[in-house]
């Protein structure tokens, strides 16, 4: 340990005076309207690494020129730092507005537009214009809206509100935003809520409203008298009820919000009570699969057997779509007979004769040179490759669509409903307000669900058809035709001298990701298909530019992409570009501290910028006993991330001893999201970014041979089973730290992917490079 790292508290506290009297006398000399406000935001409360709030931070950067702001972000992210590297890194376009930042803005003229209602029974219904898809979204904001209602949870039901186009940005579901967006309007709805039934109380007893309380879902007076919920809720909704200002609870003042709690629909998941799309019972919606071309993308030119296949038993209708051909008969069985036994002539798709060699030799000649020389200095030069990776939700991608001459009604299961509406809307060629879509909770998305392939591919059969649809796309098909995170090369070169970094660069060359989605609705969407990948183009760099960053102070610190047209579909998928390219990032963090004669654990400490984030390094360090003896060929990693206004450390243990099945044995994980909601509900997300580390880093990829993935079902694309998941797992919530809830269905990923790797480094004695590290073809693939 180096003497910077036993700086004593008292020389911290020295620091921190001298900042504090540097930052009083620059107020002085420069009284400017930006410094009162500043002054306003210390007043409020400070972030703990930055020294302002993410609220009024948000403020500045409506009302300041950019380069203004960027300017002063800088300087108020340096000032403070107690990191102990000699060679600071400027902030990051992330450091200062992150992309979770931006749809908070864009979001936030219809932020309010939330509807909850409260029924006779005291039962609370509250519409979530957001997708549930398992992150346990519906838990948290049900906690939400209990604890400002003072209602018992049990009485709270959340329900997944339709496509609502008038919420513009609103309604997507994605980058770790929806509680960080939500957690502020929902508080708010649900206050008001309790003033005006606070309010209807003190009308009937003549009481002033500031003595009266809420608990247990109704009113009660001084003297004892109570009234539910239920009985007033029809006088508070009186439009002429005077009611006094509302306002949400401190944080300090709550009683639910922070504490570990069960999932508000866990029981009907396990007892099968839970619907999903395919469970709903739509009159008339028959059984529907299609078959699909043998490359992706592909087109069809004729069908051989038409007349036969219309024949077969149970067979409704065979029609032709943009997609392939769709079979609609009185059973799934009959229909997934009948599509094999079509006899299809295809059209080539746009990726007809990529395979991986011929992709990983675009990206690598597509990756920029690395512009920092090493000339005299000693450095590292490292080279990665990730593959192409499904999102294998548990439930297939599906919809049902019921499709008439003047009107049309969509189920799905959709992350981005109002451009899904507006889409459909225009490929049948019929008004927006003919055509309605329901979000139905999914089984699963890790981004996949932000693109509607289903919903829009079952409107299609429904009109060809002339009937009620109930669309299912096979395993096979999800996993072989679904979108894909793209395939990525990583370039990094690091530089150091005297056990310092002075330059950090790394080059990433992707298949393009399609965003073309856009922020939820039509408007990005059309923006986001301009020709030449432009619109696309731009979406990348803001995603890219809004999420990556380095949490290390490693001087010169540099993070560039490069996107690579490949006619492949693609899509977001968990933590987005931060996966990949944190997780090369943080391996060569490990090599860098061997570089140096330095433990990975201690190097990372030294270098890290804020205390926050050496806070939950040092929770993952101590709780999982790192450094402790282990057999050859076992051995511990670390991995650390910061996104999103949270942070996390992950800390593995992994056994190579058995080459054929190379498990992580054991994982103790630290995160500090600011606020917690509900930590179980973050328990469960840190150990599904877990999970998906272990599956990406060890064997589960998709093998991409003359336009189509190898892979069809979970028997050959290897995502992790039981046996291949840690016995001993602790996720360690950090007590709340900020006023407001940071991101977390992202964090879990990158940190992971870095430590696992890491510790197959140090148990094999090899540097990963190519990834996932096990990516033999041991199955016999299905047919095309």
């Amino acid at each position: 340990m180096t003497d910077r790292d036993r700086a004593t508290d008292r020389d911290r506290a020295d620091d921190r005076d001298r900042a504090t009297d540097r930052d009083r006398a620059d107020d002085r000399d420069r009284a400017t309207d930006r410094d009162r406000a500043d002054d306003q935001n210390r007043a409020a409360g400070r972030d703990r690494a930055t020294g302002r709030s993410r609220r009024s931070f948000l403020t500045h950067l409506v009302a300041a020129p950019t380069l203004a702001l960027v300017t002063r972000a800088a300087a108020d992210a340096l000032a403070p730092q107690s990191a102990h590297a000699v060679v600071p890194s400027l902030p990051a376009i992330a450091d200062v507005i992150d992309l979770g930042d931006l749809f908070i803005l864009a979001g936030a003229p219809t932020s309010a537009l939330l509807a909850l209602a409260v029924e006779a029974d005291g039962t609370v219904r509250f519409r979530l214009p957001r997708e549930e898809v398992g992150q346990g979204l519906t838990t948290a904001v049900a906690m939400l809206v209990a604890e400002e209602l003072d209602a018992p949870l049990a009485d709270v039901r959340v329900e997944l509100d339709d496509a609502r186009p008038e919420l513009l940005f609103n309604q997507l579901t994605g980058s770790s935003n929806s509680i960080r967006s939500l957690y502020g309007p929902v508080r708010q709805c649900a206050a008001t809520a309790r003033a005006r039934l606070v309010a209807a109380a003190a009308r009937r007893w003549g009481l002033n409203p500031a003595s009266l309380t809420t608990a247990g879902g109704g009113v009660r007076a001084p003297d004892g008298r109570t009234a539910g919920y239920g009985e007033l809720a029809a006088a508070a909704a009186d439009p002429g009820l005077v009611v006094p200002g509302a306002t949400p609870k401190r944080r300090a003042g709550h009683t639910l919000v922070g504490k570990p709690t069960g999932r508000v629909d866990a029981r009907a998941m396990v007892t099968g009570a839970l619907q999903y799309t395919l469970d709903l019972e739509v009159p008339g919606a028959k059984p529907c699969v299609v078959r699909r071309p043998p490359t992706l993308g592909g087109t069809v030119r004729t069908v051989a057997n038409l007349a036969a296949v219309r024949a077969m038993p149970g067979v409704l209708h065979v029609v032709t779509v943009p997609t392939g051909v769709a079979v609609v008969a009185e059973t799934f069985g009959q229909a997934i007979d009948a599509k094999s036994a079509l006899q299809v002539t295809w059209g080539p798709g746009p990726a007809d004769q990529l395979s991986d060699a011929q992709v990983r030799a675009k990206l690598r000649a597509a990756t920029p040179p690395l512009l920092v020389p090493p000339l005299l200095t000693p450095y590292v030069d490292a080279e990665f490759d990730f593959a192409f990776v499904s999102h294998a939700p548990m439930e297939t991608n599906s919809a049902i669509a019921d499709v008439r001459e003047d009107r049309a009604e969509i189920w799905s299961g959709l992350k981005s409903p109002i451009v899904a509406r507006e889409t459909i809307a225009a490929d049948l060629g019929l008004p927006l307000s003919k055509v309605k879509v329901h979000v139905v909770q999914a089984g699963g998305s890790f981004g996949r669900r932000l693109f509607f392939d289903a919903a829009l591919e079952a409107a299609r059969i429904s009109k060809a058809c002339r009937r009620p649809v109930r669309l299912m796309w096979t395993r096979v098909d999800d996993t072989r035709h679904g979108r894909m995170r793209p395939a990525t090369h990583h370039r990094i070169r690091a530089t150091h001298i005297l056990g310092e970094v002075l330059s950090f660069e790394h080059r990433v060359a992707a298949a393009e990701t399609d965003f073309r989605h856009g922020l939820g609705e039509i408007i990005t969407a059309t923006a986001a298909s301009l020709p030449l990948g432009i619109g696309n183009a731009t979406l990348a760099q803001t995603l890219f530019l809004t999420t990556v960053k380095s949490p290390y102070h490693f001087g010169l610190t540099t993070q560039a992409l490069t996107e690579v047209p490949t006619g492949i579909p693609t899509g977001s998928w968990r933590s987005v570009y931060s996966a990949n390219t944190r997780g090369a990032e943080e391996i060569v963090v490990d090599e860098l501290a061997a570089r140096t004669g330095r433990d990975p654990y201690a190097f990372r400490r030294t270098f890290l910028k804020t205390d926050a984030q050496r806070a939950v390094l040092d929770k993952a360090a101590q709780e999982g006993d790192w450094g402790r003896a282990m057999p050859a060929g076992c051995a511990q990693g670390i991995g650390f991330h910061e996104e999103y206004k949270s942070r996390t450390a992950c800390l593995v243990e992994i056994d190579t001893r058995d080459p054929d099945h190379v498990r992580v044995t054991k994982a103790v994980i630290a995160v500090d999201v600011g606020l917690p909601v509900n930590p179980r509900g973050l328990e469960a997300q840190m150990i599904g970014g877990l999970t998906d580390a272990i599956s990406t880093t060890l064997r589960a990829g998709l093998h991409l041979d003359k336009g189509l993935p190898l892979e069809g079902s979970y028997s050959q694309f290897h995502w992790a089973k039981q046996r291949d998941t840690p016995r001993d797992v602790r996720v360690f919530v950090l007590p709340a730290t900020g006023d407001e809830p940071g991101g977390a269905g992202e964090l879990g990923v990158p940190a992971a992917v870095g430590a696992i790797a890491n510790a197959w480094a140090r148990a094999t004695g090899s540097k990963p490079r190519s990834f996932p590290l096990d990516f033999d073809v041991d199955f016999t693939p299905y047919p095309r």
